[in-house]
C-alpha cells in the first residue's frame, strides 16, 4: 500500500464495470483518501451503498465533484458532453478530469469545452473489461497489465497529466500517450470493429436459430460463443462507440469488407493456397499477442473475480 494517497478526493460519475473497478483497485492500492460516487439510477446508488466500497454515495453530479482533485466520467461517451456542462461550475481549481470511454476525439470536442480554467483535462482510455455490467461487475484485478491510453489535448499540465498516469499505473495498467485521432483510428480496429462484427454474427445466428429450432445456440462451437460474450456487452455504449467514431470505423469497415471479398473469391475457385496463407498470417498475429503478455489462459472476458457470476444474477 502507498505511503500517501495520490488524490485526497475522487469523484466517480458512473459505477458501472469500470467505475466499480477503479474504486476497488484505488481502494485495494490506497490511493484515494475518499471516494464519493453517484450514479442516474436510485438503485444503483443504493447497491453501491449496500456494497460499501466507496466512502459516499450522493443523489448528484454537482455534489459528487465539490471538492474532488480527480473527477472520472464512467458513463457512456453520448453522456459525458451533458454531464461535462453540468459539473463545470462545481469543479475545483487544479482538479484533473478524465474519463474512460473507448472513443477520444468526441470526447475532446464534446467535453473540453466545458473545463474551466485552473481545470485539467486528461481523457483515459482503460483497455480492459469483461461483457458483465452494472455496479456488482467491478474487481480489483480488472486493469492489471492491460493498457490505459491517455490523449490530453495539446497545451495540457503535463505534471497532471503525470498525476493520472501514476494513478493508473498503481491501478495495475501500462500506460500510452497518444493524440485522440490516432487513437480512434486503432481502436477502430482493434475493439470497435470486432465489436460490429460480433454483434453482426450473433444476429445472423439469431435469425437462423429459428429456423433450426435453436441448434445454433445448442451446438455453438468455441468461435461463436467467443462472439456472443463480446455481444452481450452494454447496448448504451457500443450504440455511442460507433455514432461517436463513425468515420474511423466505417474506414475500418471498408477494408475489412475488401479483405472479405478477396477470401470470398478465394473459397468459390477453390484457391486453397490463399486461404492457407491468409490464415498462416492471421495465425502469427495470435501468437504475437499471447506473447507480448496480452492475453493467456484467462483473457478479460473469463478473468477470475469473487462470486461475479453469482453477483451477476
Amino acid at each position: 500500500m502507498n505511503a500517501a494517497p495520490h488524490f485526497k478526493r475522487i469523484a466517480l460519475i458512473g459505477f458501472g464495470l469500470i467505475g466499480g473497478s477503479i474504486a476497488r483497485g484505488a481502494r485495494a492500492q490506497g490511493l484515494v483518501g475518499e471516494i464519493v460516487t453517484t450514479a442516474r439510477s436510485e438503485k444503483t446508488r443504493a447497491r453501491v451503498t449496500e456494497l460499501g466500497i466507496v466512502d459516499r454515495v450522493v443523489e448528484t453530479n454537482a455534489e459528487a465533484v465539490a471538492d474532488a482533485d480527480l473527477v472520472i466520467l464512467c458513463i457512456p461517451v453520448g453522456a459525458c458532453g451533458a454531464v461535462a456542462a453540468e459539473i463545470a461550475p462545481c469543479l475545483k481549481k487544479g482538479a484533473v478530469v478524465s474519463d474512460v470511454g473507448s472513443v477520444k476525439g468526441a470526447i475532446v470536442k464534446d467535453v473540453g469545452p466545458h473545463i474551466p480554467d485552473g481545470v485539467h483535462f486528461v481523457p483515459a482510455h482503460p483497455v480492459a473489461g469483461t461483457e458483465h455490467s452494472g455496479p456488482d461487475s467491478g474487481f480489483a484485478e480488472l486493469f492489471i497489465n492491460r493498457w490505459c491510453i491517455l490523449t490530453p489535448p495539446e497545451g495540457t499540465d503535463a505534471s497532471a497529466v503525470e498525476r493520472l498516469r501514476a494513478f493508473w499505473a498503481a491501478l495495475g495498467a501500462r500506460v500510452e500517450i497518444m493524440t485522440p485521432d490516432h487513437h480512434d483510428l486503432v481502436l477502430a480496429i482493434t475493439s470497435h470493429l470486432p465489436h460490429l462484427i460480433a454483434y453482426t454474427i450473433v444476429g445472423t445466428a439469431d435469425e437462423l436459430a429459428q429456423v433450426t429450432s435453436s441448434e445454433v445456440i445448442k451446438f455453438s462451437a468455441g468461435g461463436f460463443r467467443d462472439f456472443t460474450r463480446i455481444a452481450a456487452s452494454d447496448p448504451t455504449m457500443w450504440r455511442d462507440v460507433f455514432l461517436s467514431n463513425k468515420d474511423a470505423v466505417l474506414e475500418m469497415l471498408g477494408t475489412f469488407n475488401e479483405d472479405l471479398s478477396k477470401l470470398t473469391r478465394a473459397i468459390r475457385r477453390g484457391d486453397g493456397q490463399a486461404l492457407f496463407d491468409h490464415f498462416t498470417r492471421t495465425r502469427a498475429i495470435r501468437r504475437g499477442i499471447v506473447e507480448i503478455g496480452q492475453d493467456s489462459a484467462a483473457p478479460d472476458f473469463g478473468r477470475p473475480h469473487a462470486n461475479l457470476e453469482k453477483k451477476a444474477e
